[in-house]
């Protein structure tokens, strides 16, 4: 009896040995294949998203330099814009166009009438900087433009200068000549001045010029006055020319930025991304103020601290205020009544709000 049952507990353990060890090579097999189909379902999931990365960096990469075509920006550094300048040094817009495919071509026209004129041909799509007085007659005129955004009020910085410290008062300037830009702040300031002392501009003898071109006239004694701004009315003070006014009382001197409302239509994402350029440029110019101010002393030709003392003379804020067209209002009603413009103007009709 002993050995039978010695025998058969020999053969059951035999058995659960036998039993425990096909178990585990189960076990064994379905968990290399548990954790190769796991294997297998990661690098498949990182080759989609791998895919998909690489699908939409291809999406953006599509669109070549220059594929979308070109926007063209008027390039106005006087009186002192230091926007137009920073812009231009750190290439903000190009930035900002790149990705749309597009080029940038800047355009240094100066005159109210020439960027207007200009952004009426659809050669310029945007006037960064342009008077707002320039703006007016241009609409005025019937031409299809828009303001987008203010770009600076600077009354301190537009002066009238003589080489006379005898001429104190507009009546001084009866049948004088005076040169300055025809249809711009410059020249608003100057009727405004006249029309102080119930004057008009036909009681002198007013000559278009550039500024430049104004100061070389007043500097060589072939004009007895002249309208002046930037660096130039800087240079012209320190040089001993007796500033007769500014623009202070005279007008706000607002500048502002415009495109036509065809191509705002058109091309709505482009003007937001030129808005939005627009506050990047002035952002930067907060977080590197001495950058900036160096970048236009070398721009201007003036030193540093010519720059830094005439810059707060400016308020660069792109916000379009009540008070904003609250003088534009006062300068259309202006240049209506001195006959600048032949008709009225809906100050509220040429601002342009982007949704």
């Amino acid at each position: 009896m002993k050995k039978t049952m010695t025998a058969w507990i020999l053969a059951a353990a035999l058995a659960g040995v036998t039993l425990s060890g096909c178990g585990g090579k189960a076990q064994t097999e379905t968990s290399a294949e548990t954790t190769a189909a796991a294997a297998e379902t990661t690098a498949e999931a990182a080759a989609e998203t791998a895919a998909e990365t690489t699908a939409a960096e291809a999406a953006v990469e599509t669109v070549a330099p220059g594929a979308g075509g070109t926007i063209g920006v008027t390039y106005v550094k006087s009186p002192l814009n230091v926007p137009s300048i920073v812009e231009k040094d750190q290439k903000i817009f190009e930035k900002a166009f790149a990705p749309m495919g597009y080029e940038i071509s800047y355009s240094e026209l100066t005159t109210g009438p020439e960027q207007t004129q200009a952004l009426a041909s659809g050669d310029i799509q945007f006037l960064y900087a342009v008077g707002a007085t320039s703006v007016i007659l241009s609409a005025s005129n019937g031409a299809d433009i828009k303001i987008i955004s203010t770009y600076s009020r600077s009354p301190e910085a537009f002066k009238l200068f003589s080489a006379d410290d005898a001429i104190q008062s507009p009546e001084d300037l009866r049948g004088k000549s005076v040169a300055g830009p025809k249809g711009t702040i410059l020249h608003e300031l100057l009727v405004a001045y006249l029309a102080g002392a119930g004057m008009t501009e036909d009681d002198i003898e007013f000559l278009a010029m550039d500024i430049p071109s104004s100061q070389a006239a007043l500097a060589g004694g072939s004009v007895d006055a002249a309208l002046l701004a930037g660096p130039t009315a800087y240079n012209m003070e320190k040089d001993g020319f007796h500033i007769v006014t500014d623009g202070t009382g005279l007008t706000e001197a607002t500048i502002v930025v415009a495109t036509s409302s065809a191509y705002a239509e058109s091309h709505p994402e482009e003007v937001k991304t030129f808005l939005a350029a627009q506050q990047q440029v002035l952002d930067y110019i907060a977080d590197n103020e001495d950058a900036a101010m160096e970048a236009t002393a070398v721009e201007t030709e003036l030193t540093g601290d010519a720059v830094r003392e005439m810059y707060p003379m400016y308020d660069f804020d792109m916000t379009i205020r009540d008070s904003d067209i609250t003088a534009m209002e006062k300068t259309e009603k202006f240049m209506l009544e001195n006959g600048m413009i032949e008709n009225e103007v809906d100050i509220q009709d040429l601002i342009l709000e982007m949704e």
